[in-house]
């Protein structure tokens, strides 16, 4: 790998998705200022790329005077900042909406040449906050920077992810697992890696701007999502049909990060990728299917792994 000399900025690249935008930038020889509230968090990320090829940089969406600085001389600037649900200062609007329209307007003004603004599908109906501030932010984003990529994936799987896990971890604690809605939420979950790859790809190659929705290779329910968990940690666990009105009473007495009443509406709608909209196609990206990934890293929750460790 040779360095091409031009350097990228991701915002929120010591995320989930960012550990894999980082990579895939660093293989293609960019020089990638990871920017983070926290730097220290944003240091794992070195070992990607070559001695100085990835540097953390302490900034944050809301420092609007030092945004123009710290996007200054890039290449391409990549906006990966958000939150699934709302604490502190760190909400929806202000980040997914306020904090991505700044970003994109100080990318225009020191003439970056390409901006990729990770979204998210959602339903335009969607009386969900998060869904709103993600349309929002979209919108603000096309508008300050019309050469924009908005890369918009469905639920996100990977060895890190908090989807698979989650619900892994929890058929290990708990009898039975909940049907949110009954289970009929269609979604279509995308490999982490692809998500990568498709930045990378924006980034390094001429595709056409705009949207992409990004899904895998298959549309499955809740339910269906849900077996396949029990089926790949080889646990037996009831299925229990929790009616949204019922979901949204019991998320006012769950901590945010195990769900919220707002999570409970966007399962309302499915998250899929819609007709007549750019895709993985269209990047030349075939997606990773479910069944090669997810297995191995939930091999972890089978029942017989400790057993086999004491052995």
């Amino acid at each position: 790998m040779i360095l091409n000399g031009k350097i990228v900025t991701v915002f929120g690249g010591s995320g989930f998705i960012g550990k894999y935008v980082v990579r895939e930038l660093a293989l293609a020889g960019y020089t990638i200022k990871v920017v983070s509230r926290n730097p220290e968090d944003a240091k794992v990320l070195r070992p990607e790329g070559f001695v100085g090829q990835i540097v953390p940089v302490k900034g944050n969406l809301r420092d609007s005077e030092r945004l123009a600085e710290l996007v200054e001389g890039s290449y391409a600037v990549v906006n990966l900042v958000g939150v699934l649900y709302q604490s502190g200062r760190q909400k929806f609007d202000a980040l997914h909406a306020q904090g991505a329209e700044r970003l994109a307007k100080a990318a225009k003004e020191m003439d970056v040449k390409k901006f990729v603004h990770i979204s998210a599908i959602v339903d335009p109906e969607s009386k969900s906050k998060y869904a709103k501030s993600k349309i929002n932010g979209e919108k603000a984003v096309m508008a300050a920077f019309p050469e924009a990529y908005i890369m918009k994936p469905s639920v996100v799987f990977g060895p890190e992810d908090n989807f698979f896990n989650f619900f892994a971890r929890l058929s290990s604690l708990v009898p039975f697992l909940p049907l949110i809605g009954g289970g009929k939420t269609k979604m279509q979950p995308v490999y982490v890696g692809d998500i990568g790859t498709a930045v990378k790809k924006v980034v390094d190659e001429e595709f056409k701007a705009g949207a992409y929705q990004l899904g895998g290779p298959e549309v499955l329910t809740f339910k269906e999502i849900l077996q396949r968990v029990l089926e790949y940690t080889g646990r037996k666990r009831l299925l229990l049909n929790l009616p949204f009105t019922a979901a949204r009473f019991g998320a006012l007495f769950s901590p945010n990060f195990i769900l919220t009443a707002d999570q409970v509406k966007l399962l309302k709608h499915d998250n899929i990728v819609t007709s007549r909209t750019k895709t993985l196609s269209e990047l030349e990206i075939q997606p990773t299917a479910i069944d090669s990934v997810v297995p191995k890293y939930l091999a972890r929750f089978q029942r017989n792994v400790p057993k086999l460790l004491e052995e």
